[in-house]
């Protein structure tokens, strides 16, 4: 047992932090427009100042007081957790990586972030000790409605785009891609997360009891 949340505590952890960087790299592409959330998160930042990790985090924690409400449940520590990291090393990772020079470069960061990003998310959910509160949103609509992964992620992201696009966000082509890509790779890497997960406890677990 204490092996296996090892395992998915290591995955959790992980998955956040290349989240995060996969956020981060869309952010610096912001020439071509960001992500959803981030379009919300930089708006705010615009508008009121403090820093785009501070927003996130602020969104979070609004996000995971309404759905504690809805659900009528204590959110999991894990989605606590995931509040204050992503937050956190979004601006580490701000800071520590450049700025593009190039429209060459800032194409290929939004690409590469949109992959990180999705496999981030993949890799975190699948240790469920807590989705994110963005996340939870999506996985309580999709629970409810039986609508796919990436089609309510979209749905989602839309919602919020108007909002940060009214703030004054960067909103752009990027913007387009992250909303409809994120998703769809959500939707691959989710499930080969969680079998890759499964495969290690499993193996660990055979190497045990067979010493």
């Amino acid at each position: 047992m204490l092996r296996s949340l090892v395992f998915r505590w290591s995955f959790f952890l992980i998955g956040l932090v290349i989240l995060a960087l996969g956020a981060t790299l869309s952010i610096k592409a912001q020439v071509l427009g960001i992500a959803p959330w981030d379009v919300l998160h930089v708006g705010l930042f615009y508008q009121l100042g403090l820093t785009i990790g501070t927003w996130a985090i602020i969104v979070g924690a609004l996000i995971i007081a309404g759905t504690a409400m809805v659900l009528k449940q204590w959110p999991k520590i894990g989605a606590i957790l995931n509040m204050l990291l992503v937050g956190v090393f979004i601006d580490i990772f701000n800071w520590l990586l450049p700025n593009p020079e190039t429209m060459t470069g800032a194409i290929f960061l939004l690409l590469l972030g949109v992959v990180v990003m999705g496999y981030g998310v993949g890799i975190y959910v699948s240790a469920n000790l807590g989705a994110g509160p963005r996340d939870t949103v999506m996985m309580i609509v999709h629970e409810k409605t039986g609508w796919k992964i990436s089609t309510v992620r979209r749905g989602i992201e839309l919602i919020v785009l108007a909002g940060g696009w009214f703030l004054g966000g960067p909103v752009g082509i990027g913007t387009v891609v992250i909303a409809l890509f994120t998703g769809t790779i959500v939707n691959v890497s989710l499930p080969q997360s969680t079998i890759l997960l499964n495969k290690l406890i499993e193996r660990n677990s055979k190497a045990v009891h067979a010493s």
